[in-house]
């Protein structure tokens, strides 16, 4: 009895020895992986301050770099030289570094070190940032349909812009080149930039917007550059539009006896004749403009091959004023005693500009009162006060400048 009883309890004994042998085992392999978790940590620690002190040692090692000098390449030579002119003048024979990929040719701008004046690297060509900022990278919220009273005239630039774009083989097939460019006249007020609007965000094309005052510049000959880096933008992200504004600011008809200030526009005007129709062809690249004053218009402007098409946008006829007052009363609350045609028979001789500013003062009419509903008298009122504020000399002023179009 004695014997098994100790048995027994060597047993035990020996089980529960290996139950806190495993017990601690089970601990220690739970902490050598707590462990080895936490040297992993350490080591991506490790591994990302070391690429973090390459990357500040790099920047420190570029701050210390001196400053390099702005080169254009005159002329490539053999064994791996150029010739270059520097900023400051003089031209030098210069070496290569063999980092740099592509083949070199004159006219290219690049980096010279300072002491050695060997090409270090291309630097990209030089453009005025004006002209970069005349690219539209939101289309205006307009479209066609906002347009009223000009279906004949929405239709002759649909079918000249855009067509082509959309649409190149029907011109291979015929076998006719599309047409460049196409010009707006008219009255001011009569929707010729909505149009250009409307293009801008029907067209999956690059929009890029001037006026042609932005070309008139200081000095002698950057106005040329202007419109010859403009046409080179379009050109890199074609197809593309360019649309002129108040194109008779830098194209008006050449005169004898001009002033220096005149010659200068003449300079510009001549650069744009060269890239609207000149030796190198244009491309993917359309050209909208538009004016109030045609016939200040230089003719060596308006002849095919630069501007294909000339499109006069006229005042609104009374259906045309029934549309445009249709389009800017169409979110307005109306009370059922307004009658758009009896406004648009009293508007005769207004262009879609005075419509709108008739249906903007019709509304500020009826908040002034802290209604939320236009009425008839509303319009009358609003009318009596925009034909008011119009002074008989403006009106004048007006019959001179726009007879022509009559």
């Amino acid at each position: 009895m004695d014997e098994s009883r100790v048995g027994a309890d060597f047993s035990r004994y020996l089980m529960d020895r290996m139950r806190q042998l495993e017990e601690r085992n089970l601990a220690l392999r739970e902490q050598k992986d707590r462990v080895e978790g936490e040297k992993r940590i350490m080591e991506n620690q490790k591994l990302k301050f070391e690429r973090e002190v390459r990357k500040l040692r790099s920047e420190l090692e570029r701050l210390r770099t001196g400053p390099l000098i702005v080169g254009t390449i005159q002329d490539v030579l053999d064994d791996n030289r150029v010739v270059v002119k520097s900023s400051t003048g003089p031209r030098f024979v210069v070496n290569v570094s063999q980092f740099i990929e592509g083949e070199l040719r004159p006219g290219t701008r690049v980096a010279l070190n300072q002491q050695s004046f060997s090409v270090m690297f291309v630097l990209p060509s030089s453009r005025d940032p004006a002209v970069f900022g005349m690219e539209i990278e939101d289309a205006p919220a307009v479209d066609f349909s906002q347009i009223g009273g000009l279906g004949d005239q929405i239709s002759e630039i649909r079918e000249i812009v855009e067509l082509p774009m959309k649409r190149p083989d029907l011109f291979v097939k015929v076998g006719i080149e599309p047409p460049k460019g196409v010009l707006l006249y008219g009255p001011p007020g009569t929707g010729k930039t909505l149009l250009a609007k409307a293009v801008a965000s029907s067209t999956e094309a690059t929009f890029l917007r001037v006026v042609g005052s932005e070309l008139v510049q200081k000095y002698i000959g950057e106005g040329a550059r202007m419109v010859r880096e403009l046409f080179e933008l379009a050109q890199n992200k074609a197809p593309a539009i360019i649309f002129v504004d108040e194109l008779d600011a830098i194209g008006s008809r050449r005169m004898d006896g001009a002033t220096s200030g005149d010659r200068e526009v003449q300079r510009t005007l001549m650069q744009l004749l060269a890239e609207m129709d000149g030796f190198d062809p244009r491309g993917e690249v359309k050209l909208i403009a538009a004016t109030n004053r045609l016939d200040m218009l230089d003719p060596a402007l308006l002849r095919p091959g630069r501007f294909d098409r000339l499109i006069y946008v006229p005042l609104p006829s009374r259906e045309s004023r029934y549309s445009i007052l249709s389009i800017h009363t169409a979110s307005m609350n109306l009370h059922p005693d307004v009658d758009l045609r009896r406004i648009a028979d009293g508007a005769e001789g207004a262009s879609g500009a005075d419509l709108k500013a008739l249906a903007t003062e019709a509304g500020m009419f009826a908040i002034r009162e802290e209604r939320d509903i236009v009425c008839h008298q509303d319009f009358e009122r609003a009318r009596a006060k925009i034909a008011g504020s119009h002074s008989e000399t403006t009106k004048e002023i007006s019959e001179v400048a726009f007879g022509q179009y009559a």
